[in-house]
């Protein structure tokens, strides 16, 4: 199976960036449950837990909260069908993600290859436990309204989780890393 490491946001960053989902979600009708908002660190294959959760905490170790850019909307064409707030990959976030690809690689665990061709963005909807699936039509008039719309903030990270893959918050996380305060 695979695990998730993600990056997640303090409630007013989160709440910033909820508007433009639920208006999204709620126009194209795409969700029951609406997924949270999150930025993917690494995608880890059957790793084991107990391992996996120690060299993360070390890896975290040294890390404070700290800020990243969004910067406008980037949509990724089918298969995925997906419209995302766009990460700007410099500074702590894209620092954090080397690290951590890195350092799971040296410890054996089996993460991407090359991390240097992964945009980081926030998914904001796209065919991933959706109700249904979008159309070609519907999908492009909810990126082309999302990119006229814009969205530039800077938004807090406060933590990072180990995630199993299922849009059930109550049992997707496995793991909760907060990190330190200022």
């Amino acid at each position: 199976m695979k695990y998730y490491l993600v990056a997640l946001f303090d409630t007013e960053s989160y709440n910033a960036m909820e508007v433009i989902q639920k208006s999204i979600c709620k126009k194209y009708k795409t969700y029951k449950n609406i997924p949270m908002l999150h930025i993917t660190l690494e995608v880890i294959d059957d790793p084991d837990i107990e391992k996996l959760s120690k060299v993360i905490t070390d890896i975290l170790k040294p890390y404070k909260k700290f800020k990243v850019e969004t910067n406008g909307i980037v949509c990724f064409d089918p298969p995925y069908k997906s419209v995302n707030l766009k990460i700007e990959n410099k500074g702590y976030i894209i620092r954090l993600a080397r690290t951590i690809n890195d350092t799971l690689k040296l410890h054996g665990f089996n993460v991407r290859e090359n991390i240097d061709n992964w945009d980081l963005h926030v998914s904001l909807a796209n065919t991933n436990y959706a109700v249904r699936e979008w159309s070609g039509r519907e999908y492009v008039a909810a990126c082309n309204s999302a990119k006229q719309e814009g969205f530039y903030r800077l938004a807090k990270i406060e933590r990072i989780e180990l995630w199993k893959p299922i849009n059930n918050r109550k049992e997707m996380l496995v793991k909760s890393f907060p990190l330190r305060d200022f």
